[in-house]
């Protein structure tokens, strides 16, 4: 049987604002050809008119499967189509694997079958994942809350295989100031960043399972987003500007012992919240008191951004933070964030949580990794110089 993505409950798309009736599906629908359901559907679909772009080139693919299987052997001609044709069982070309279709951009793919595909895809990893860690990993299940910043850090894990398994939190939509920070396109906007994020991560690995949490993290869905018994998160990426959120967030993590990553865009800071470990360890490394997400939601403006900055450490933000800081709402509309700070973020969010999720001794903490300090300030030029 074939599925759409309006099949998956909490799945269903929604129109986005500004586009009544704009279509905002964001799973592909994967047509397996060798099963005579999927091949009469995949026969329809191709007569329809629907299909803009069919993208095949499974040759390759088998190709570098091949390659990829026999690292040591010099695979050419007859030897090549040989070894192919082994691996196919002598297959059908067109019958062979998985046809994706996205019904955003009207492409309709054929890949590998699964182990397949993320053989090859993955094989460059090697062995800086190993096979092993690989597979481990891809059966890891991570939660992200707040598309911005988070997009970076979710995209980044799909492309390493850093997670199988996808919780995607937003309320809001793509708009054009989002642009200096996040990878997408002026045809994008208005669409919600669940979406957005979603069809990128399949666009890399349409085998991968996302739910998309179209109102963001809410009371009446954080115990569901933490607490599904048979499919609970492994590790939390915490990306909002809502601080009550944030706070609430922790509070469940920490009930349900998942570790917390925050990325902070600023000074290449991570925050690293070991409640796997340390189920009692207070929010935000103690750096505010007891205060419940109840306590924060209550502040007012000016209290909820002193709340801001003292988890964030106002004394070790930088010279541009802390400029900017008097000036939001006056002569700045909001937190100034830039590409590269976003993009620094994902890959450090990625790199740690994929340790964590492979059991090396990562500790709860602060970390910096500010690229102004590393690169070309005179204590770096120093340590150059001395080297």
């Amino acid at each position: 049987m074939t599925t759409s993505y309006s099949d998956i409950p909490g799945n269903e798309p929604r129109p986005a604002p500004g586009h009544p009736g704009r279509e905002t599906a964001a799973r592909p629908v994967l047509l397996h050809p060798a099963e005579t359901d999927d091949r009469a559907a995949l026969d329809a679909l191709l007569t329809s008119g629907a299909v803009r772009e069919r993208h095949d080139r499974i040759d390759d693919q088998l190709a570098e499967l091949a390659r990829c299987l026999h690292p040591g052997e010099n695979l050419t001609g007859h030897q090549l189509t040989r070894t192919i044709e082994e691996l196919t069982d002598g297959a059908e070309r067109s019958r062979y694997g998985t046809w994706a279709w996205y019904p955003w951009s009207g492409r309709l793919v054929h890949l590998l079958p699964r182990p397949q595909f993320r053989r090859v895809r993955t094989d460059r990893n090697r062995d800086k994942i190993t096979t092993a860690q690989q597979q481990h990993l891809l059966g890891r299940r991570i939660g992200v809350i707040g598309l911005s910043v988070g997009n970076s850090a979710a995209l980044t894990c799909a492309m390493e295989g850093v997670g199988g398994s996808f919780r995607l939190a937003d309320f809001d939509t793509l708009g054009l100031s989002n642009l200096n920070r996040l990878r997408a396109g002026v045809h994008d906007l208005g669409l919600p960043k669940t979406v957005l994020c979603a069809r990128q991560m399949y666009e890399i690995d349409p085998y991968l399972d996302i739910e998309l949490w179209h109102d963001g993290f809410t009371d009446d869905t954080a115990e569901a987003f933490f607490g599904d018994p048979d499919h609970p998160l492994d590790l939390l990426v915490e990306e909002c500007d809502t601080p009550w959120v944030k706070t609430a967030a922790r509070e469940h993590a920490r009930r349900h012992r998942v570790p917390v990553l925050m990325d902070a865009n600023d000074r290449g800071l991570l925050d690293v919240e070991r409640f796997d470990l340390e189920p009692d360890r207070p929010l935000f490394h103690g750096r505010d008191g007891d205060l419940t997400a109840h306590d924060v939601r209550a502040l007012d403006a000016q209290a909820a951004l002193a709340h801001l900055l003292r988890i964030c450490d106002e004394s070790r933000l930088s010279p541009a933070m802390t400029d900017a800081l008097g000036r939001i709402g006056h002569t700045l509309s909001s937190w100034p964030q830039l590409a590269s700070g976003v993009m620094l973020g994902g890959a450090l969010v990625t790199d740690t949580a994929r340790r964590i999720l492979l059991g090396a001794p990562v500790a709860s903490g602060r970390y910096y990794v500010d690229l102004e300090e590393l690169i070309g300030s005179e204590r770096a030029l120093a340590g150059a110089a001395a080297s």
